[in-house]
């Protein structure tokens, strides 16, 4: 016992500095956190709309060009409005399969925008449930 009693009071200064040094570490982590917390915003999405434009071919009846001549709605809007065609959106660029709703949804441009009809139709088609939007 005697032993433990000299080495605290030979090293009681060092003790105190490491342990002093642990606190402020430990506070100066804890207030950075606590003020990154209370700066956070959330992230802006910015839907963009895109005109349809029409065009009269020669001898035929108007048609419209874009994606709406492939039977696509133009925005997820539209999108929402097709509930039994687009019960399930996707990208032309990704594999990925959400519901209209999804925040990862809306992101997807209107030229991108693939509508399922179910989910078996989109996994037929080799598409992955994104497990973010569809639980």
């Amino acid at each position: 016992m005697n032993k433990i009693k000299n080495f605290l009071i030979k090293y009681e200064v060092k003790f105190v500095l490491v342990f002093g040094f642990i606190l402020v570490a430990f506070l100066s982590f804890q207030f950075g956190y606590m003020k990154g917390k209370k700066n956070e915003t959330k992230a802006i999405v910015i839907e963009k709309t895109t005109e349809v434009t029409k065009t009269e071919p020669q001898g035929a009846s108007s048609a419209i060009t874009g994606a709406t001549s492939l039977g696509l709605p133009q925005n997820i809007t539209e999108a929402k409005n097709l509930a039994p065609a687009c019960a399930y959106v996707g990208s032309k660029t990704s594999n990925k399969v959400h519901l209209p709703t999804c925040r990862y949804a809306k992101t997807i441009k209107p030229e991108n925008l693939v509508c399922f009809s179910s989910l078996d139709d989109a996994l037929k088609q080799g598409r992955l449930v994104d497990k973010s939007c569809i639980k």
